[in-house]
């Protein structure tokens, strides 16, 4: 397995900073009544903590120098009530923004997982799904901290400082300056590294979408990769996606890690420049033993807020590429979605019609050129030709999964962009060749097709294309929990399940994309009478590789090179002896 498919990394688009930040903070508008509840608790918290050193200050100077024990009980007790209301809030505090953190989370998991199921198909061809799930899960999980650390950090935090700053300088302004000496070397060091930070935050988060979607992928193909003895290569691929994650991961460290020297660094220089300045220059006689203790306070006050908030920096660094690549998706537009005013699909009776259609998945080659065919209601119609020709990309053009570059699509005489894409494809029953199933009972799949199907419908269907003998044989019938992908079922079983899903929605317009692939000659010839009664009545295009299917088909378009190359029912074209003809005879020789 080739590790450079999994070292694509994605790019983003340059965002400020500032701008994420308050679209992410948005969110918490939503909460207003208990985030106002969480400010005044922090309002009360900053109070109690500008007090205390007063308090201290006060202690010292006028109660315990002059030996007055009863004043510094009453002061005591007011210093304990005042703190000890303060634990208490705390503790509520915490719980408050832990709630609110949570629903925020909720919401834009929410909104990312809605938003990523209107997308086009041309989203998910660009993307691999572990990169998905890491925008979804591991990249909101990210934001926690920084939504609750916003509020119980990042203003109470500056209010401290500023108020410290404030107290220290109304009290005595040389020892406030003294304390402060340190505060342009702090600015111009953490400017150089967030600069350096962000940026390799910014790789290791691409780095870990990198490991997700090759550990999704490798998990989803473990069969093959058993199949072909590939464990060793698959070994060796994971092993370098892990030891670039894990050096992005550490070379982002080394640089997050300094915010905390800095500060203590600066810290440390400040107390040296205060005790020295109080004891040494201003001289003991001028400052009292109780305000240099308040002061050495203070500055503890000051400094402990401030690496508070690099740590919040540091966290709001490694944690905002996270939200950068949520937005990424959240702004991506849909390229397939409905125009401003359209109207509701009436129901159809299946007319298709395409007039000098012209396709391209990138804009460069041409995969259909100038097609136009119209289909009568009931017909069907089979799709052949070569791999890559066109064909599922025809199906899903009058499924509008991608938007044509030229001419027009329509249903019934509508344009199919002039409907909304709802109403269309609520009429619509496709059935690929990827028979997924989802974790469940067999009854919920089938029911899938028709969310509201009676027991009646499900059965019915079910025989139709006769899944009801084998199903009715399991431990538990229609009841029975299927795993992943429909884990314990053959290839086939699957297939047939697939097929009642889609019979019981009872489309007016029916695609089946190679939807016999997966079964053997036995099991077709019993599905058979269960197609017939699916297609009747109903426009069908059905894609078959075993041309043996389609003979009943009404008509039959070769599709190759940009186009349709011949058509007609299989009588008309086995005579010319053309292009089907060849392909007939070609896979009836390889069948001998």
């Amino acid at each position: 397995m080739a590790v450079n498919s999994f070292k694509q990394d994605e790019n983003l688009t340059e965002v400020s900073k500032i701008k994420t930040l308050g679209r992410l903070f948005s969110y918490l508008l939503a909460h207003r009544l208990p985030i106002l509840g969480v400010l005044l608790i922090m309002a009360y918290c900053v109070f109690v903590s500008l007090v205390n050193p007063l308090i201290i200050e006060s202690a010292i100077d006028n109660h315990i120098t002059i030996g007055d024990y009863a004043g510094l009980v009453r002061l005591v007790c007011i210093a304990l009530i005042l703190n000890a209301l303060l634990i208490i809030l705390v503790k509520t505090r915490m719980y408050i923004m832990a709630s609110v953190c949570n629903k925020v989370l909720v919401t834009i998991r929410q909104q990312l997982y809605t938003h990523i199921q209107t997308l086009d198909f041309k989203f998910f061809d660009s993307r691999p799904t572990g990169k998905i799930l890491a925008r979804i899960i591991g990249d909101i999980n990210s934001l926690k901290d920084v939504l609750s650390n916003s509020v119980t950090t990042l203003i109470p935090d500056f209010i401290t400082i500023c108020s410290v700053v404030g107290i220290m300088f109304f009290k005595n302004a040389k020892l406030a300056a003294a304390a402060l000496i340190s505060i342009p070397l702090m600015v111009a060091g953490m400017w150089f590294i967030q600069i350096h930070s962000h940026k390799r935050w910014q790789i290791h988060r691409k780095k870990s979408s990198n490991l997700n979607a090759f550990i999704h992928e490798d998990l989803s193909g473990i069969r093959i990769i058993q199949s072909f003895t590939a464990e060793e290569e698959t070994r060796n691929t994971f092993h370098t996606l892990v030891t670039e994650h894990r050096g992005s991961f550490m070379d982002a460290v080394r640089y997050s890690d300094a915010f905390g020297s800095v500060i203590d660094f600066c810290w440390g220089l400040g107390n040296v420049s205060l005790w020295f300045t109080g004891i040494m220059i201003l001289g003991i006689d001028t400052v009292s033993v109780g305000t240099l203790i308040a002061f050495g306070t203070y500055i503890s006050m000051f400094w402990q807020p401030i690496m508070n908030l690099s740590n919040f920096y540091n966290q709001l660094i490694t944690n905002i590429s996270g939200a950068e690549r949520i937005f990424e998706i959240l702004d991506t537009k849909p390229e397939i979605e409905d125009a401003k005013e359209v109207s509701q699909m009436p129901e159809i009776t299946g007319a298709v019609e395409f007039e000098h259609v012209g396709f391209s998945y990138d804009e460069t080659t041409r995969v259909l050129n100038n097609v136009s065919f119209y289909i009568k209601p009931g017909e069907t119609i089979a799709l052949v030709g070569p791999t890559g020709a066109g064909k599922t990309t025809i199906v899903n053009l009058i499924s509008r999964f991608y938007d044509i570059q030229e001419g027009t699509i329509k249903i019934d005489g509508h344009d199919i962009k002039s409907v909304s894409i709802e109403s269309l494809r609520q009429q619509m029953g496709i059935m690929t060749q990827d028979n997924f199933l989802f974790t469940g009972t067999i009854r919920e799949n089938i029911a899938y097709g028709k969310l509201d199907a009676t027991d009646e419908e499900i059965i019915a269907a079910a025989k139709a294309v006769h899944a009801h003998e084998f199903i009715t044989k399991l431990p538990d019938g229609y009841n029975t929990k299927l795993e992943e992908r429909g884990g314990g079922l053959s290839v086939g079983q699957k297939q047939l399940l697939a097929f009642a899903r889609t019979m019981v929605s009872m489309p007016k317009i029916l695609i089946l994309d190679e939807a016999t692939s997966s079964i053997d000659t036995k099991t077709e010839l019993l599905v058979q009478d269960g197609i017939e009664a699916l297609l009747k009545g109903r426009t069908s295009f059905v894609i078959a590789h075993r041309l043996s299917t389609i003979q009943k088909a009404d008509r039959i378009f070769v599709i190759d090179n940009g186009g349709i190359m011949e058509e007609g029912n299989a009588t008309e074209l086995m005579a010319k002896k053309g292009a089907y003809y060849r392909l007939y005879t070609a896979q009836l020789q390889d069948v001998i």
